[in-house]
């Protein structure tokens, strides 16, 4: 059996820089081993054996674009992902979200193809019908946003979402599930890069699951940070399953559940003091 070919050391590195440069996008804040084994998986099987000679067909097939920036980027979501963690949301966050407001603004960053922030107008809409609010998605990825946008699923993205809410909000069709035009028309989709681009200011609830593990440390820290500035005062940030913060504090936030994190307003006065 012929062994799959692996990349030298400064021949990768120079293939992230030069991804960098022509896309935009620094692949230094991904777990470096991860992220090599996944492209060196994809090179090889495309039949490449170097990353320059990948580069090369890069540039030239616009198809095979497309699959690298699927497979750089993690695009695996279905709609109330972790079931038990959307409870908590609907019991016990929303509700402290709105105490004393009548509208409130979200953001689903890395959204991938739409589920969860289609899962979060679905929630609101059952649950909280008499609040206006804003929902941003963002994603990394062009092609992926262009999926989300129209909305259509397949059966095992809707494992975890309740047979009243399928036939409620979607439309059956050619053997898949089409979302209504009214949840699409509350969504805002837009690209956004997490390591580069601005962050929106004054958002209530982040959602941003199974994602950030694929980033280095450093990563994470950029990042955690400026979600804490996008929250208002006492707004929460709700991470996946496997992304616990070990250090809130460090970033403003206490823990307020398992897997979701408020803005400290103590902390945050005390930050605004010291400047």
């Amino acid at each position: 059996m012929m062994k799959e070919a692996q990349p030298n050391v400064g021949e990768y590195n120079t293939f992230i820089s030069q991804i960098d440069q022509k896309l935009g996008i620094d692949l230094t804040f991904y777990k470096e081993a991860q992220m090599k084994r996944r492209l060196t998986s994809l090179r090889n099987k495309r039949g490449y054996s170097s990353f320059s000679s990948y580069y090369t067909a890069l540039l030239k097939d616009e198809d095979l674009l497309e699959e690298f920036i699927d497979r750089m980027t993690i695009n695996v979501s279905e709609f109330y992902r972790n079931p038990k963690r959307w409870d908590i949301l609907r019991d016990k966050v929303l509700p402290k979200l709105i105490e004393k407001k009548q509208s409130i603004t979200i953001w689903s960053a890395a959204c991938s193809t739409g589920e969860e922030p289609y899962s979060l107008a679905i929630m609101l809409q059952e649950h909280f019908p008499h609040i206006n609010a804003t929902i941003l998605a963002t994603d990394i990825d062009e092609k992926v946003l262009a999926k989300a946008k129209q909305g259509i699923y397949q059966e095992q993205a809707l494992k975890s979402l309740p047979k009243h809410k399928k036939s409620k909000y979607f439309m059956f069709k050619n053997n898949k599930y089409m979302i209504n035009e009214q949840l699409k028309a509350s969504i805002t989709f837009k690209k956004h890069d997490l390591l580069k681009d601005s962050y929106p200011s004054n958002v209530d609830l982040i959602v941003c699951r199974n994602v950030l593990i694929y980033f280095t440390d450093q990563a994470k820290e950029i990042i955690y940070r400026k979600f804490s500035d996008s929250l208002v005062p006492k707004g929460v940030l709700f991470v996946g399953s496997t992304e616990q913060i070990f250090n809130p504090n460090e970033y403003q936030l206490s823990l307020f559940d398992t897997f979701f994190y408020i803005r400290d307003v103590t902390k945050c006065s005390t930050s605004t003091d010291g400047t």
